[in-house]
């Protein structure tokens, strides 16, 4: 008869407690690395950007003669109509005597400067330029008069008689100030301008309608000559009340610059006005040559001005939350990437815009959280760049959707 042998209890059940305890820690292991392994970044797509549209201006040009005008810091804004050929430009030429002189003797603002003695010959060149009815101011003998007043009787007045002193007092003599004027016409880049004396009676001080332009930006660069040309009136001792030969000063924002007035030159204004858009002042700078009169040349440029001024408008390039991009996460939960802020341009005229959107790489986030940018391409324009932020949170989805979606975040 066999034996039966018998093993310990407890040697049957070890292998089935380990076998337990291996399942058990299996399942841990699993629920903890389930729990605790990172996401991948959310999915990222940009959205298509509606550019706004704009239209090409339609200037109200004159009929006649040489015109250029420009909206300075707009210098998409430069329109020409008319020759392209230098011209006449009569009294305008004294625009650049009073820059070429406080180029030599320079004024601060609010300073009248070193006195002059206008001597006999300069007394002299009030009966030269009144035998070719030239405008002419009163210079009695023994006037003294200080820099800054000599420019208003010269600018405001339009005497060439004071124009010529002032280059005599600056320079020694009018051939002096020839060589001078041409030097600083050359460093200014005003190739096609051709001064040949201070006044302008001389029909061969000519330029070109685009040069007048430079030429009028350069005027209200300077505070003195802009402060002078933008005068009304003023008493000058010994030369009387003056009057600004400029009738449309004050008028629909014009601010100066110079009227011209020659035979071979016909009516000339080299003018400037400001208006309020968009929240800043822009200055606009235009020149019309060749005009029949002034009264109608006058009218013509407030014409001219009001067709500048109506191109300019104001181009939003996204209003705050717009959205330019979305995030996507695995458990389904999306959130859109908008613009932080509103973001406009002033622009001149026919415009174009592009936008090109950078997204961040991101898992979770919260509410007004930055993640990205918006960089808008403005022709003529500077770029300009919008933060992006969540328009909601994203948020961890819980370890049960971990648990029960193991790894698909990862």
């Amino acid at each position: 008869m066999s034996r039966v042998v018998r093993r310990p209890r407890s040697a049957v059940r070890r292998p089935v407690t380990i076998s337990v305890v291996a399942v058990l820690v299996l399942a841990v292991g699993y629920l903890v690395a389930a729990a605790v392994v990172p996401f991948a970044p959310a999915s990222a797509s940009t959205t298509t950007y509606s550019a706004p549209t704009s239209t090409v201006p339609d200037l109200a040009f004159p009929g006649y003669g040489a015109t250029a005008v420009e909206a300075t810091d707009f210098p998409e804004s430069l329109r020409t109509s008319g020759d392209t050929k230098p011209r006449s430009i009569a009294s305008i030429s004294k625009v650049v005597t009073a820059l070429v002189v406080l180029d030599a003797k320079p004024l601060q603002p609010g300073e009248p400067g070193p006195s002059i003695a206008f001597n006999a010959e300069m007394q002299g060149l009030y009966a030269k330029y009144l035998a070719v009815n030239g405008e002419v101011a009163p210079m009695p003998a023994g006037l003294k008069l200080s820099e800054y007043q000599t420019l208003q009787v010269m600018l405001m007045k339009s005497a060439n008689n004071y124009a010529g002193s002032l280059a005599i007092w600056a320079f020694g003599s009018l051939g002096a100030y020839d060589r001078a004027a041409d030097s600083w016409l050359e460093r200014q880049g005003l190739d096609h301008t051709t001064i040949d004396e201070p006044t302008g009676l001389d029909a061969d001080n000519t330029s070109t309608a685009t040069d007048l332009v430079k030429l009028g930006q350069l005027a209200l660069a300077n505070p003195v000559v802009k402060e002078v040309v933008g005068t009304k009136k003023v008493t000058v001792p010994g030369a009387g009340e003056i009057e600004n030969s400029n009738k449309l000063l004050g008028l629909d924002g014009v601010e100066g610059i110079k009227t011209g007035t020659l035979d071979e030159a016909g009516a000339c204004l080299l003018f400037a006005a400001t208006y309020e858009r968009g929240g800043r002042s822009v200055t606009v700078v235009g020149t019309i040559l060749g005009g029949v009169d002034h009264d109608s040349l006058d009218v013509d440029v407030q014409r001219l001005l009001r067709s500048v001024a109506d191109n300019f408008q104001v181009v939003t390039l996204t209003h705050a939350g717009q959205t330019f991009g979305t995030f996507s996460t695995p458990w389904q939960d999306e959130a859109d990437a908008v613009s932080g802020k509103a973001s406009e341009v002033l622009v001149w005229g026919k415009t174009t815009v592009s936008a090109k959107a950078h997204l961040d790489r991101i898992t979770l986030g919260t509410k007004g959280e930055r993640v990205g940018q918006v960089r808008f391409t403005v022709s003529d324009h500077d770029p300009v760049t919008v933060p992006l932020v969540l328009e909601r949170s994203i948020d961890d989805p819980g370890v049960w959707w971990r648990w029960t979606n193991p790894f698909q975040g990862a």
